[in-house]
């Protein structure tokens, strides 16, 4: 028998997702299965399907759900992809994509934010994601190269760093512009280049690091 939130869900999917354009299969059915209500403050659990982003502390938030679903239909996985995320929030779009790939590696550079996601995705069952606390503008270069690449903050320019850490034909999807307002970029590597485009204006938190912004006030990260 379903409950509010399994009908919430399914009414998210519908009206907020499939209408507005997503329509890869895999992804509306993954969208469908993930209880976003564990993934975000118990504050919020009664807005966990609204069309809009949340807080999940730290001066950070968990995406509307569109733009989770679109950022992941745009990096264009089969199910045998190795994903690197720049961005883990509260676990929710590395939950999206470890079940849309075969392993899900997620850098989270608040250290409270990282340990609360593992321990989330650990006890949801999400055992194909492997957190790591850091500066996330840095890649994860122990595991590279990756299939895809989703940063969930915005930077300037496509870290340099990504782009090595991206196999060739793979493919990357980032916010890019200013602080204030950024374009969704798709890139994909053709004989060790990238190749971009735009699809859509965004807004996203800031990625904050070494190739990205700097903290307020201009600290160091």
């Amino acid at each position: 028998m379903k409950d509010r939130f399994d009908i919430a869900r399914l009414d998210m999917v519908e009206t907020q997702i499939r209408r507005r354009g997503v329509f890869s299969p895999r992804v509306l059915d993954v969208m469908a299965l993930i209880p976003r209500q564990e993934f975000v403050p118990a504050q919020f659990r009664n807005e966990a399907y609204a069309d809009k982003p949340l807080p999940i502390g730290e001066g950070q938030t968990i995406s509307q759900p569109y733009m989770v679903a679109a950022m992941a239909e745009s990096l264009e996985l089969t199910g045998s992809e190795r994903v690197l995320e720049i961005g883990t929030g509260s676990g929710y779009q590395a939950a999206v994509l470890s079940m849309l790939a075969r392993e899900v590696i997620t850098v989270e550079s608040r250290t409270t934010l990282a340990l609360e996601a593992q321990e989330r995705l650990t006890d949801l069952g999400y055992a194909n994601v492997h957190v790591h606390n850091g500066d996330g503008s840095l890649g994860f270069s122990e595991t590279a190269p990756y299939d895809a690449i989703l940063v969930t903050a915005a930077a300037p320019e496509i870290p340099r760093l990504l782009a090595g850490q991206l196999r060739e034909a793979g493919r990357l999807v980032i916010p890019v512009g200013s602080q204030e307002n950024q374009e969704l970029v798709q890139a994909r590597k053709t004989n060790g280049e990238l190749k971009s485009r735009e699809l859509f204006g965004c807004r996203f938190v800031l990625l904050l690091g070494r190739h990205g912004w700097s903290r307020p006030g201009g600290e160091p990260f």
